[in-house]
């Protein structure tokens, strides 16, 4: 398996999820916990996530076949979905199409935010399900199969140290250099949700193959 691929798939997952454009709103979630608190809800939000994008990628096929969509549609439909998160990335803007202000706000006053929303919707939101699905339908060979899997835990084992750790970051690179970080990934994320795109335009024979 090539290297370029293994790191597609990984930065797919990653940047999507963007576990430090959910620090803010994780802190104000958690301003009343303690540190030992919020390691606790980081974990289970991370699980949460882990669980819900390999569910989906498990299922993704399942899905297709009830509704009869194909790949290459889901692949464009995915691309569009992920290409709207990037461009609010790049604008250094929290995604609408996550948590809402109200979501938002009954995570505030719940005592244990670390599944909802934390785990579903601010990680695992609607731009990781479809990725993690077009990715998992798209794979042709068992390594890449495993790179996604390995993905997903190492994306939400990552979510877990960002969170606990949430404190200090936002301390150490300020407003300004998690801005500065959110728009270097929602940049790869726009270009990579456009490949998503051509390659569901190619298999739905729209665009030819070598274009």
């Amino acid at each position: 398996m090539r290297y370029q691929e293994l790191l597609l798939v990984f930065t797919s997952v990653l940047f999507i999820v963007d576990p430090f454009a959910v620090i803010p709103s994780f802190l104000a979630m958690t301003e009343r916990d303690s540190a030992a608190m919020r390691r606790v809800l980081a974990r289970r939000g991370a699980w949460t996530c882990a669980i819900t994008l390999t569910l989906f990628a498990l299922g993704g096929s399942l899905i297709f076949k009830l509704f009869g969509i194909t790949i290459g549609a889901f692949k464009i439909a995915g691309g569009v979905l992920i290409g709207l998160n990037a461009l609010d990335m790049v604008q250094a803007r929290r995604s609408s199409q996550r948590e809402t202000p109200a979501e938002k706000a009954e995570g505030t006053a719940k005592e244990d935010i670390g599944i909802l929303p934390l785990g579903v919707p601010m990680l695992a939101g609607p731009g990781a399900i479809s990725t993690v699905m077009v990715l998992a339908l798209g794979s042709k060979r068992w390594e890449t199969t495993a790179a996604l899997y390995g993905s997903i835990a190492l994306t939400a084992f990552i979510s877990f140290l960002t969170l606990s750790a949430a404190s200090m970051l936002e301390r150490r690179l300020g407003q300004t250099g998690m801005r500065i970080l959110t728009r270097l990934m929602g940049l790869v994320l726009c270009a990579i949700a456009v490949q998503f795109i051509i390659d569901g335009l190619k298999m739905s024979g729209v665009v030819a193959h070598g274009t």
